[in-house]
């Protein structure tokens, strides 16, 4: 094995495995992503954007944000992606900014963390179920995780707790 391929594994592995121990805690009430390292402590912080209608996600279509304990299962660049928001405007390039983290939710396979073409919609219960970042959050945040990193979403009533254990 050449010593540059060997390189190259060592910094894949390394990449995957730094970010193990972080923890993503999504809060809906208050509209906030966190990040929480290994120690208990939130290295970052971030508004947000989830499913227009309040609840727990039952099903497709229902624009809730699912609530529980899930992986990201996926990582894709997806700044060429589009979308029609059903808002007589038509296909939007790059609505779902530069990346998107799928999750590991049973029963659906198109919920993720992704960033938006509308920053404006931040704060604010606008999304079909995922939850939304401004792009430039997004990228510090996807310095920070990894496939496998775990994602909490806590319920409609739940507030992030900093004394709680994640």
């Amino acid at each position: 094995m050449s010593l540059r391929l060997l390189s190259i594994i060592t910094l894949v592995v390394f990449c995957a495995s730094a970010f193990a121990g972080n923890t993503v805690v999504i809060c809906k009430k208050d509209m906030t992503l966190r990040v929480i390292d290994d120690n208990n402590n939130i290295i970052f912080r971030t508004g947000i954007a989830c499913g227009i209608n309040i609840g727990n996600k039952t099903r497709r279509g229902d624009r809730k944000t699912p609530e529980g304990s899930f992986r990201i299962n996926q990582i894709v660049a997806s700044s060429y992606w589009d979308h029609d928001f059903k808002d007589g405007k038509g296909k939007i390039k790059g609505a779902y900014g530069p990346w998107f983290m799928r999750l590991a939710v049973p029963g659906f396979t198109h919920i993720g963390i992704h960033g938006t073409h509308d920053p404006s919609s931040i704060g604010h219960r606008a999304s079909e179920g995922c939850i939304r970042l401004k792009n430039s959050e997004l990228t510090k945040l996807h310095n920070l995780v990894s496939i496998g990193t775990r994602v909490i979403i806590l319920p409609e009533r739940q507030t992030f707790d900093c004394s709680a254990s994640y």
